[in-house]
């Protein structure tokens, strides 16, 4: 009787549990959510959409408003833990772990580029264009950055609206009335991170519209499913987040000194891993009923066939970017054209550049402003890391960028000059100046005297991915010629060749063609010998 009691009390118990989930499962997609209606819980899971909340309806955003820190302030009255969590992250500190605790490494760290060079410890003005902070590292994060809707000039906006308040006409208040405003709704229109977001800066990095990576810009923003099959409306309509997982603000997938991801699980084996790999959706086996090709991924990238070229969407990227031949002026004036900037020097562009491919393992190793260099060879600003006989590389497509920068003659190091700003190279032309500030803002010293080595650095491509009909074919690279042929120690069918082997089936082939013909001599003879019979 007790048994059955309890086994009564039990199902009880569980029938409740039941039916407080289910009455949770569908309150919660309306939860201050005008966006989704009549939609059930599997719909708003499979799609991946986000409950937003009605933020015109807070008080608290509703204020007269005189500074970016103000307006974060008041996201953070309710987002209580958001700024502690975000200012941990790379996108607050532009820092992550060096090779010891007294070289940090990263944008505002020892790290430099053969592109912008530096941001000089931070103090390059245009560097801090996109950091996500309303000035710089100082003050408040500017949340609006990664969550606005609507793109809006805030720090132009204070500025406008203190001008023409003070005016005191009619006229100037009605002008200031409109900002606030224009403003208010762009206040107001919060959303989770969308592709337009990320690209503001990751789009434009490097000084210009896909000038960086080359499969990173503004034609991602709404791409054609053959430019990227992920992306594209009509394929997979993916924020940057679907694949670029976030917690607590950090986001997976850099690599600057630790793979972008530390496993190859699929999300059947772990639903809360980070989806950064493409093994994380489509695991190691993604070609149904073709078994070679699923052959290939214990060693080829799947970046490699899908994605066959980058700057595929009718924008150029740049490939040499030459600063030994900056400071050049036309009639006392600085020249400004495609391939030649004064100010930068020369330069080169591209569209649909095949890949470079490398053995990678999810790691780049990278030069600091603190490690020697061979000036008489081409100096690796960065490499990626990686062997044939390591399980966890696999051959990778990279952007392959080259270029001229300077070093210093007497220590043999990469320099930083101090490019933006007031004292900066684009406003000097001063080299000896730019360099001097430049490392003085590195707390490294520079003898003085400069010159310019040839340098490359590398991008990993794994953007612009093209669907299954629009990737590679096999003779690509199983070819004398194809795109691995740069790649050496392993034998891939098709692209090499043994000059006995060759001479051995020419003879094969000869002594067949011999036979065949003889044969057919010897056939045509005896048809003529029966008809004079």
């Amino acid at each position: 009787m007790e048994t059955d009691m309890i086994g009564d009390l039990s199902t009880s118990a569980k029938s409740m549990g039941v039916a407080l989930c289910l009455i949770f499962l569908l309150a919660f997609p309306v939860m201050g959510a005008e966006e989704i209606e009549k939609k059930g819980p599997s719909d708003w899971i499979m799609k991946n959409e986000r409950i937003r909340a009605g933020h015109g309806k807070y008080p608290i955003l509703k204020q007269d408003f005189k500074s970016g820190d103000e307006i974060t302030r008041a996201c953070l009255s309710c987002h209580t833990h958001a700024d502690q969590d975000f200012r941990k992250t790379i996108h607050w500190t532009w820092l992550v772990e060096g090779p010891d605790s007294e070289t940090p490494v990263g944008k505002s760290g020892y790290s430099l580029n053969n592109f912008c060079i530096s941001t000089n410890n931070m103090n390059s003005k245009s560097c801090l264009d996109c950091h996500t902070g309303w000035n710089g590292k100082k003050g408040q994060i500017n949340c609006l950055s990664c969550h606005g809707a609507i793109d809006f000039n805030f720090n132009e906006a204070f500025e406008d609206i203190a001008y023409f308040n003070g005016l005191g006409d009619e006229e100037s208040k009605v002008m200031a009335k409109d900002l606030k405003q224009g403003m208010q709704r762009a206040i107001e229109a919060v959303v989770t991170p969308e592709r337009k977001n990320c690209g503001a800066c990751h789009f434009k990095g490097g000084g210009g519209n896909g000038v960086k990576h080359g499969d990173l810009d503004t034609s991602l923003t709404a791409p054609p499913r053959d430019l990227d099959v992920h992306m594209s409306e009509a394929g997979g309509n993916f924020a940057c987040t679907r694949c670029h997982t976030t917690q607590m603000h950090q986001v997976a997938g850099r690599t600057y000194t630790l793979p972008a991801s530390t496993t190859r699980k699929t999300l059947l084996d772990d639903d809360l891993l980070s989806k950064i790999t493409c093994e994380s959706c489509h695991s190691a086996t993604p070609h149904r009923g073709n078994d070679k090709l699923n052959d290939h991924t214990d060693k080829v990238a799947c970046q490699t066939c899908h994605i066959p070229a980058f700057a595929r969407g009718g924008l150029p990227t740049k490939v040499w970017w030459d600063w030994s031949k900056a400071g050049v002026l036309k009639d006392g004036k600085k020249i400004k054209t495609e391939e030649y900037l004064t100010i930068k020097g020369e330069m080169r562009w591209e569209k649909e550049v095949k890949p470079e491919y490398y053995w990678y393992n999810g790691t780049i190793r990278t030069l600091t402003l603190k490690d020697d260099i061979n000036p008489a060879a081409i100096v690796k600003v960065n490499e990626p890391v990686g062997d044939r006989n390591d399980k966890h590389s696999r051959i990778s497509p990279f952007k392959l960028f080259r270029g001229k920068q300077p070093y210093d003659t007497q220590t043999n190091r990469l320099l930083a000059p101090l490019l933006s700003g007031k004292e900066g190279y684009w406003e000097t032309l001063d080299w000896k100046s730019a360099l001097t500030i430049g490392m003085d803002h590195m707390g490294i010293p520079f003898s003085g005297e400069w010159g310019f080595v040839e340098t490359t650095s590398v991008f990993p491509t794994t953007h612009m991915v093209a669907p299954a009909e629009k990737a590679l074919a096999c003779i690509e690279c199983h070819s004398a010629n194809g795109r691995m042929k740069k790649l050496e120690g392993f034998y891939m069918p098709g692209t090499g060749r043994a000059a006995w082997i060759s001479r051995a089936g020419l003879l094969m082939a000869g002594l067949t063609f011999l036979g065949v013909l003889g044969h057919g001599l010897l056939r045509m003879a005896s048809k003529v010998k029966r008809r004079n019979r």
